[in-house]
């Protein structure tokens, strides 16, 4: 009985230790200094704090007049474009971001496609990067973003690729990849499947349940 009762003091404990920190991470920023130091150009959503992020889910897919700006002309004539976004996990994001980054750029120039600056959107949803796609005309997004934290980690990233992103687009045209991190996908490993994606929905011009399989 004492050993069972210690078993179950254990696992109570281990599951408040890994919900603090789903909730740190939901609840806490990407440092200002990892935006500096990775390159990343810091923009933000009509979000003005977490608060209102967490509770207004669609100010989180849009930008305003000033951020619309910058992002036009950092993006301008970006065929593919590569961001960053907070999402619902800072820990995902500092964890992950740069080596994943670093993996999608070299697949990219492998196959002669070269990225140029990569925005870091505060307070981002998914639907940002749909925005951008109205702002830039690019062709292909991937957008990098940190995902609800759960029990086994707090710092999984996905990746959601879209084809001639648009706001309005439905979630079935999007290509995710999910589970980056240590304890599943390595960032190094999915960035380069993250490029070999990017090639095929260029080729295909399709993304989402558009994209064939090779030799499909």
């Amino acid at each position: 009985v004492c050993i069972r009762d210690r078993y179950k003091t254990l696992t109570m404990l281990r599951f408040r230790a890994d919900h603090a920190a789903a909730q740190d991470s939901v609840f806490s920023h990407v440092d200002d200094a990892f935006v500096e130091k990775n390159g990343f150009v810091p923009v933000q959503t009509l979000c003005q704090n977490k608060d209102e992020y967490l509770t207004r889910p669609d100010l989180g897919r849009r930008f305003d007049e000033k951020n619309q700006a910058v992002l036009r002309d950092l993006l301008a004539g970006q065929r593919v474009v590569l961001a960053v976004g907070d999402g619902l996990s800072s820990a995902a994001v500092q964890a992950n971001a740069p080596d994943c980054c670093a993996a999608i750029r070299q697949g990219l120039q492998a196959q002669g496609i070269e990225l140029g600056p990569v925005p870091f959107i505060q307070f981002c949803r998914v639907g940002a990067g749909d925005h951008i796609g109205d702002l830039t005309d690019c062709e292909v997004i991937c957008l990098l973003v940190g995902e609800r934290p759960g029990l086994v980690t707090n710092e999984s990233m996905s990746a959601y690729l879209t084809y001639r992103p648009h706001t309005g687009i439905a979630e079935s045209c999007r290509t995710v990849v999910s589970n980056i991190h240590r304890q599943g996908v390595s960032a190094v490993e999915a960035g380069a499947h993250i490029a070999s994606l990017i090639g095929r929905i260029l080729a295909q011009k399709a993304s989402g349940i558009g994209l064939r399989e090779d030799g499909a």
